[in-house]
């Protein structure tokens, strides 16, 4: 994974682009589907449209051409019973793909802090 300390690129750019967010998606859903916590969430799960808007938005998050376009996160997760633990435990997911494929602290630092801003519209009140 590249990683240009150029203060001109965005992250997106940093991390190489296009090819390399969709293959840190990739091994995403890989992690999130072998977790045995996590593997239900996924159940029936057109998983192939889910990628697609994970690139979109993770893409966008890191500053990158493509914007979501997909539901809000909120409405997307409403009824899921989408757990505290739960939700930690998909962020260390994309998190560690990210540190694996040589993402730098700083846009580690940065998707984390993303997560932690969302992290009430994906987890079910009172879980």
């Amino acid at each position: 994974m590249p990683t240009s300390d150029s203060a001109t690129l965005s992250p997106y750019e940093r991390l190489g682009g296009a090819p390399t967010i969709t293959e840190a998606v990739d091994r995403f859903y890989v992690r999130l589907i072998d977790d045995p916590r996590l593997a239900g969430y996924f159940t029936d799960v057109e998983l192939p449209r889910l990628k697609r808007h994970q690139v979109a938005m993770l893409s966008q998050v890191l500053g990158g051409p493509k914007e979501y376009e997909g539901r809000e996160l909120a409405t997307a997760h409403h009824g899921m019973g989408i757990t505290g633990p739960h939700y930690e435990a998909v962020g260390a997911h994309l998190l560690a793909v990210l540190a694996d494929m040589g993402a730098p602290g700083d846009i580690c630092d940065s998707v984390a802090e993303v997560l932690k801003s969302v992290a009430g519209d994906v987890i079910e009140s009172g879980q």
